[in-house]
């Protein structure tokens, strides 16, 4: 587990002063209740509020739009789905202390659980490091999952183009991968056929395919 607690450190990029703080945000309730330890639930609640937090303020000042559809753009972007998708990134599944009922029941996956070890997580960076730390760490997902939900989703468009011609083909080839754990790049080329017709950068494989699939529908005229 100690390598797991490293790997998790690493793919946050902040190594804790007091261990023990990311210890019981990796605890759930089920493990908690077996060895008679403090679980994650209260660093859940104090995460949700910092998260709350940092997401306010980066959507107040990146829209100039009311309270009403303020609240509607972080709802959507900081929501239980997205949670879990920031936390499987992390890999804090795998780092997550159990009781054996949730080990058989696949525990680790469950968006749910993992949604609330990322609050619980981000809790603990608070709690150890600061605001400034933890803000690092949430904005780098919210930041970024704000801006691909804002670009549309171009590789359905394309794959919509293409698919009016059933002989053609497209693939994704990721041809450049660099960076620490916590701040990857990835450089991805959209081939139609044998032939290179888009290529997108991003801080995440998805982002570049998405990036690799406008770069070609603005070849195509379809985009601007």
């Amino acid at each position: 587990m100690e390598e797991k607690l490293e790997a998790l450190q690493e793919a946050l990029g902040y190594h804790f002063k007091d261990i023990s703080v990311l210890k019981t945000a990796l605890t759930h309730s089920s493990y908690a209740n077996e060895k008679g330890v403090v679980c994650n639930e209260r660093l859940e609640f104090l995460g949700d509020a910092v998260l709350g937090f940092i997401s306010a303020n980066y959507f107040y000042n990146n829209y100039s739009c009311a309270e009403g559809d303020l609240t509607k753009h972080r709802a959507a972007r900081v929501c239980e789905k997205a949670l879990s998708l920031f936390a499987a990134e992390l890999d804090i599944g795998s780092a997550l202390y159990l009781g054996k009922g949730e080990e058989r029941m696949d525990g680790r996956h469950k968006p749910s659980m993992l949604a609330d070890a990322f609050e619980a997580v981000l809790a603990a960076v608070f709690l150890d490091g600061g605001l400034e730390e933890a803000q690092k760490i949430a904005l780098r997902f919210v930041a970024r999952h704000d801006k691909l939900d804002n670009t549309g989703d171009y590789k359905t468009e394309l794959q919509e183009v293409v698919q009016r011609n059933p002989e053609e083909h497209i693939e994704y080839v990721l041809v450049d991968e660099s960076g620490p754990a916590h701040d990857k790049h990835f450089v991805v080329e959209v081939h139609l056929n044998s032939n290179i017709i888009g290529k997108g950068e991003g801080k995440s494989k998805k982002i570049a395919e998405q990036m690799a699939a406008r770069e070609a529908l603005a070849l195509m005229g379809i985009v601007k």
